[in-house]
């Protein structure tokens, strides 16, 4: 399988119903199109809701997200999501998003998230099938040659 490095499927506009009263867009919005960078991914790696989900009552939670945010996003500006996965094990699957302005390249937003496997009948976490974890696992290697982004594994704190 030969998996894009780096993984570049979603792009973007920011909506009028996503500016807040700064006149930019919420922060809320930011994590929207992260998510919808993830369904990309998803259905690449034949993890999405049509493919899996609706197929084997399995999905995934997010367990834990940090975002980092660079630059304001103003009405109609269009980005780009560049996602790395960066690691997957048999329960877990992280990844990185990194955001970019369309028009000139820039970092808007950063964000690493942490997936768990779960089978949705029972609402437990539960291993990944062997042909998926398999697919995902190779992706991870395709994305193992990009460097690590620096801000993945930061945490939140006061100095």
């Amino acid at each position: 399988m030969n998996f894009p490095t780096p993984f570049a499927q979603y792009e973007g506009e920011v909506l009028p119903a996503w500016i807040d009263s700064n006149d930019h867009m919420n922060l809320a919005y930011y994590v929207v199109m992260f998510d919808y960078a993830t369904d990309a991914i998803y259905d690449a790696l034949g993890l999405g809701a049509a493919a899996y989900k609706s197929a084997t009552n399995h999905g995934t939670f997010a367990v834990e997200t940090h975002t980092l945010y660079d630059q304001e996003l103003r009405l109609g500006e269009r980005v780009r999501v560049v996602t790395q996965v960066l690691g997957v094990d048999a329960k877990r699957l992280h990844l990185a998003h990194e955001m970019l302005r369309v028009s000139d390249g820039k970092r808007a937003a950063a964000q690493e998230i942490m997936y768990l496997h779960v089978n949705l009948g029972t609402r437990r976490v539960v291993p990944w099938p062997g042909d998926l974890l398999a697919r995902m696992q190779k992706a991870a290697a395709a994305h193992a040659v990009l460097p690590r982004p620096s801000w993945v594994g930061r945490r939140i704190a006061m100095p």
